[in-house]
This record gives structure tokens, C-alpha cells and sequence, in this order.
């Protein structure tokens, strides 16, 4: 593991960064790993409060991160070569908001110094989502939220 670069973001495209970067920019809030569901008459994404079964939501975080795409089928893989197709993450995502210019979050752990900062903000999806496994399919439904979509704490 190498040192990173002082405020990175701020100067690095996210296509230029080093993977290590990539991965560091991520906020640990896990709305990426909340289950959606596309109205297909539309094309519009709408996201339920219900997890990936790999997610371990007591800390926001993939129990199996390296293996993920084999695992879940749909699991979508944040690309830093696709900055372009970062929009149906939420708009207090760390991607979306470089992609769009918008820079971090006061309360991002680059800034804060503190991976516990993204839960104390009320950004993440700790203490507000259930596992998948807890919900038949047919009750996705009934679980549709807009929580994740909106903008949580400084923008």
C-alpha cells in the first residue's frame, strides 16, 4: 500500500487515479448496495431499503469485496473509466459528486480523517436497511425509500 497523494481529488481526474485512489474515495456509505428497482416502462431507477446479503450494514461494507460481481448477479461495478455512467448512484455519492464537480462532502473520511464520519453525518445506510434475505421478492415493493437519492449533509 502506497501513500496517497495530499487532497488527490482535487487536482486528479477520476480516470487518472491510481486504483488505491479509486478505492479510497469511497465514502463507506452503502447506498451503491441497496437493492433497485427499474420501472420498466420508463427506465427510472428507484431505490428500496433493502441490502445485499454480502453487505455487512453494521459497518457499510462488502463481507466479500473481492469476489463480489461472482457472487451477487447485477452487482454493479463503479468503473473510474465511466465517469459518464456514475448518475444513478446518489447524489451524496463521493463519484457522482467528482464526476460532477461538486468535490467531497465535509463529512468524507479524506476530510473528517474519520471512517465513523460518513454514519455520524447520517449519510450511510447503517441503522436504516434490512437484508435482502429478510424480504420474499414479491415486497420489494412495498420497500421503495427516497432517503437514498437525497443530498445528506454539506453539498
Amino acid at each position: 500500500m502506497t501513500a496517497l497523494r495530499h487532497r488527490f481529488w482535487e487536482s486528479v481526474t477520476l480516470a487518472a487515479m491510481t486504483s488505491e485512489e479509486w478505492e479510497a474515495l469511497c465514502d463507506g456509505c452503502a447506498k451503491c448496495c441497496l437493492v433497485k428497482l427499474e420501472d420498466a416502462d420508463d427506465g427510472i431507477v428507484y431505490f428500496t431499503d433493502i441490502h445485499c446479503h454480502l453487505l455487512d450494514s453494521a459497518v457499510c461494507r462488502c463481507r466479500d469485496y473481492a469476489r463480489r460481481n461472482e457472487r451477487v448477479a447485477g452487482c454493479v461495478r463503479v468503473r473510474q473509466d465511466r465517469p459518464e455512467r456514475l448518475a444513478w448512484l446518489p447524489t451524496s455519492c463521493s463519484y457522482r459528486r467528482l464526476a460532477e464537480g461538486r468535490g467531497l462532502p465535509g463529512w468524507h473520511h479524506l476530510i473528517t480523517g474519520d471512517r465513523a464520519s460518513v454514519h455520524e453525518a447520517g449519510a450511510s445506510i447503517r441503522g436504516r436497511a434490512t437484508d435482502e434475505v429478510a424480504v420474499p421478492v414479491d415486497e420489494f415493493e412495498d420497500h421503495l425509500v427516497d432517503w437514498p437519492v437525497t443530498e445528506t449533509g454539506d453539498g
